[in-house]
């Protein structure tokens, strides 16, 4: 016979696994007592080489080059009867939750083949130290600055894929201060350790160093907590256990989807160890979705191959022989043109994100999901192309925050120096304002964009 809910939660006690189940039980217990406060999550999704802006506009518009686009009105078009682009269609089943974000500049940052830390710090610097490896860090990025507005067990989780299999830890892309980058886990086994080894305690971090799985330790409490849970709660912890069986599953899948050639490709045994890049991310997003979801942080970013020392990764798992360096100069290959091989590549990365999403989806939380409240955000370190100028960043919005975002639209800035412009840093003034920060600006100024509102957030979105 099951207890009264508060009763029951309330006096839990656990045991192995407490560490990981704590953050879920004292969810559940707040909501159960009407005391929880809608909580708020960001996920970053960074791809390599670019997103070129003709590729996110929607069927049969037509959008003027930057050069004409002087005076071009501001465009706001719902997508509730519009046929989203070939790459985005994996999320279609969400299109009232997209929002396709055209127009923003970045000339702070500079260009190139990667901005770097500056494609999400809005920010400009120098080579660096020389290395090649980044550009010098002069302040810290959007993500990093979530963390500290959004504080959770870990308050950033960078995770993502390098070209070099041999690496378990890079600097790229995030950073929580000047010249304080913030760790890119780029193997899945090495992120698997860290992200739940380090929650496990006494003998389960043992048996955990000994490569048992997480769910093996923690199935006595497991199955003490649903036994005496009850309705929701019970179908809540349900949902969340249910995610840790996609990391039980490490054996790789074949994406046999249309748009791609997976069939091409190597077929591989372990994604986590895999020699296939696509392996290696596709685990990554397993063990992201994971991470948010059993509560370990509010601010996950998920690194593909950005950076200026990956940015040349070959997709080989998509059956590719080139890589995105050479697709970027317009090389074509397996039949098909640069332009065809960046939508490929991207639908790919909108697949793992709709995966991403469903799963978040499937928790309750509140009177919803916590899907309802994620913003997951995709743009490229890149900008508008393989060789940026940071005249416009296309991004895509997934996701409300529990409506505080109005989204199914299709969004248009007026061109770099025109009236009603606007920038990056508006942007992600925009997003630490949701997450409760009352900053009025984000980076660096443009100091070319005189006349032009670059404080602030970008009110059209909000809802």
């Amino acid at each position: 016979m099951t207890l009264p809910r508060r009763d029951v939660l309330k006096g839990m006690t656990l045991g192995a696994g407490s560490m990981l189940l704590s953050p879920i039980l004292s969810k559940m217990q707040a909501f159960a007592a009407g005391q929880a406060v809608a909580p708020k999550r960001f996920v970053f999704v960074v791809e390599s080489n670019g997103v070129l802006p003709e590729q996110m506009r929607l069927a049969g518009m037509k959008r003027v080059t930057r050069e004409d686009k002087q005076g071009y009105p501001f465009v706001d078009e719902s997508l509730a009867d519009k046929q989203l682009p070939v790459s985005l269609e994996p999320v279609d089943r969400w299109k009232d939750r997209v929002t396709i974000v055209q127009g923003l500049s970045g000339r702070v940052c500079g260009g190139g083949h990667s901005n770097n830390f500056m494609a999400l710090g809005a920010f400009g610097g120098g080579r660096g130290n020389g290395n090649g490896q980044s550009r010098k860090i002069n302040g810290e990025t959007v993500d990093g600055a979530l963390s500290r507005e959004l504080p959770g067990i870990f308050p950033h989780i960078g995770i993502g894929m390098s070209k070099r299999i041999e690496d378990n830890v890079i600097y790229n892309i995030s950073a929580i201060g000047p010249d304080r980058p913030l760790p890119t886990m780029v193997s899945p086994s090495f992120a698997y350790s860290n992200l739940f080894g380090s929650v496990a305690e006494g003998n389960s971090r043992d048996l955990y160093a000994a490569n048992a799985n997480l769910l093996d330790f923690m199935r006595d409490d497991i199955r003490r907590v649903e036994s005496r849970l009850a309705g929701q709660e019970r179908e809540q912890l349900g949902a969340y256990l249910e995610t840790y069986e996609t990391l039980r599953n490490r054996q790789s899948r074949l994406n046999e989807v249309q748009h791609t050639l997976r069939e091409r490709g190597p077929v591989a045994s372990d994604k986590y160890t895999s020699a296939v890049e696509i392996d290696r991310l596709d685990a990554m997003f397993d063990i992201g979705a994971c991470a948010l979801i059993c509560g370990l942080t509010n601010v996950l970013t998920i690194s593909s191959a950005a950076g200026i020392r990956d940015f040349d990764v070959t997709f080989s798992g998509l059956g590719l022989k080139k890589d995105k360096h050479m697709i970027g100069h317009g090389s074509s290959d397996q039949g098909r043109t640069y332009f065809e091989l960046y939508d490929m590549i991207r639908r790919w990365h909108f697949e793992r994100i709709a995966e991403f999403m469903a799963k978040l989806e499937r928790v309750p939380e509140g009177d919803g999901t916590m899907l309802d409240n994620t913003l997951i955000v995709y743009l490229s370190d890149g900008a508008e192309g393989h060789h940026s100028r940071c005249w416009e960043w296309p991004m895509v919005l997934l996701g409300n925050l529990g409506g505080r975002l109005r989204t199914g639209r299709y969004i248009d800035y007026p061109s770099y120096g025109a009236r009603g412009h606007r920038t990056i840093s508006n942007m992600y003034t925009t997003w630490l304002q949701l997450a409760g920060s009352d900053r009025e600006f984000f980076g660096q100024v443009d100091t070319n964009l005189a006349g032009i509102e670059t404080h602030g957030p970008l009110e059209e979105l909000l809802a």
